[in-house]
C-alpha cells in the first residue's frame, strides 16, 4: 500500500510546479502584448524555449506514470502536455523512450544511439565516408549548435508520427491537439508581429527550446559505457552503469526536471520526482556496498564529458578496424 502522505506531497508537487510554470506562461504572453512589435520581444521568445522545456519535463514524467495515481490520468496528462503544450508528439515519444528504459545505451536495443547526425558508437563512426565522415569527426564541435535546431526536429517528427501510415495510438485526438497548439501559435506570432520579426521570434523560440532539451537529456548517457547487445548483465548494473547523474541541489533538480537523478529515475522510473533525493542516498550507499560503481558529476563537467567523448567518437570516421572497448570489459 502507498504512503497516503508521499502521494500527497507527489500531488502537491506536481500542482505547484505546473502552476508555476503556467503562470510564468501568462506573464509571457502578457509581455508579448506589450512587446511585439518591439525586438525586445525575442526575449520573450527566449523565455517561452524555457517554459515550453518545463511542461515537457512534467509530460516526461506523466508518461512515466508518476504524477497520478491513475494511469489513464497520467496517460491524459501526458498527452495533453506534450502535443498541446509543448507540440511534440507522446506517441512518438513513448515508443522511443520506452525502448530506451528497457535497454540503456545498449547497441542495437536503445534507439537513443542509434546513427543520426550524432553519432554515438565508434562501430558506426568507422563505417562514415565522404562528407557525412567529415562532419562525425567533426561532431563534438558541432553537437551544441545542432541542438539549436533540435526544436524543428522534434516538432518535425510530431507530425511525421501522427500522419504516419503505422499504428498510432489515438491519433485524431494527437492530431487535434497538436494542430490546435500550432496553428494557434503561429497565427498569434504573425498577426501580431512584422513579418520578419515574426520568423526571428519563432527562431528564438526553437533554438533555445532545442537548445534546453538537448542539453538537459545528453548528460544523462553520453560517454557511459555502450552494453554489446548480447552482454548478460543484471539489470542493477545495467540501469547504473550506463546512467549519469548531475550534482547540483535543489536548483539543479528543477532546471533538469528530475533527469538529474538520472540512475535513480531508471532504476524506479514512477517513483516522482520529490522523493529521488532520498532514494539517491539509498542506492549510492547500496552501490557502494556493492562495488558498483556510481556516476555523478557537477553539470559543467558532465558536459564537457560529452563533448570529449563525441569527440572521440568522431574521430574514428572512416577507420577500418574498430576494437569495442565495452566488449572487452564485459568480456564479449
Amino acid at each position: 500500500m502507498r504512503d497516503a502522505g508521499l502521494l500527497r506531497r507527489s500531488r502537491w508537487f506536481y500542482f505547484t510546479t505546473f502552476a508555476a510554470i503556467t503562470i510564468a506562461l501568462a506573464g509571457a504572453w502578457v509581455g508579448f502584448a506589450f512587446l511585439h512589435d518591439s525586438w525586445f520581444s525575442l526575449l520573450i521568445a527566449a523565455a517561452l524555449g524555457l517554459i515550453f522545456t518545463q511542461y515537457a519535463f512534467l509530460g516526461h514524467e506523466a508518461a512515466h506514470r508518476q504524477v497520478f495515481e491513475s494511469g489513464k490520468a497520467n496517460e491524459l496528462a501526458g498527452r495533453v502536455l506534450a502535443d498541446f503544450f509543448v507540440g511534440m508528439s507522446y506517441s512518438w515519444w513513448m515508443a522511443k523512450h520506452t525502448r530506451h528504459h528497457g535497454n540503456p545505451n545498449t547497441a542495437t536495443k536503445d534507439p537513443d544511439i542509434e546513427p543520426d547526425f550524432i553519432i554515438f558508437q565508434e562501430s558506426d563512426a568507422a563505417a562514415m565516408t565522404g562528407w557525412k565522415a567529415a562532419i562525425t569527426r567533426r561532431q563534438g564541435w558541432l553537437f551544441f549548435p545542432a541542438l539549436l535546431l533540435e526544436g524543428i526536429n522534434l516538432h518535425r517528427l510530431a507530425y511525421g508520427t501522427v500522419f504516419s501510415r503505422k499504428k498510432v495510438d489515438k491519433r485524431a485526438f494527437s492530431i487535434a491537439l497538436l494542430m490546435t497548439r500550432n496553428v494557434a501559435y503561429l497565427a498569434v506570432i504573425f498577426s501580431f508581429m512584422p513579418l520578419g520579426m515574426a520568423f526571428a521570434f519563432l527562431g528564438v523560440q526553437l533554438a533555445i527550446f532545442g537548445l534546453y532539451m538537448g542539453s538537459s537529456f545528453a548528460p544523462n548517457h553520453i560517454g557511459m559505457p555502450i552494453l554489446p547487445a548480447d552482454s548478460k548483465v543484471d539489470f542493477l548494473r545495467r540501469q547504473v552503469l550506463t546512467s549519469r547523474n548531475v550534482s547540483g541541489g535543489w536548483f539543479m533538480n528543477i532546471f533538469m526536471g528530475g533527469l538529474n537523478f538520472q540512475v535513480e529515475h531508471h532504476l524506479f522510473p514512477s517513483m516522482p520526482r520529490p522523493h529521488l533525493r532520498k532514494a539517491n542516498e539509498i542506492v549510492r550507499e547500496y552501490c557502494q556496498a556493492k562495488g558498483i560503481e556510481y556516476t555523478e558529476t557537477g553539470y559543467g563537467r558532465a558536459q564537457v564529458i560529452v563533448l570529449q567523448y563525441l569527440n572521440k567518437v568522431g574521430l574514428m570516421a572512416g577507420a577500418n578496424s574498430f576494437d569495442c572497448p565495452s566488449a572487452m570489459r564485459y568480456g564479449r
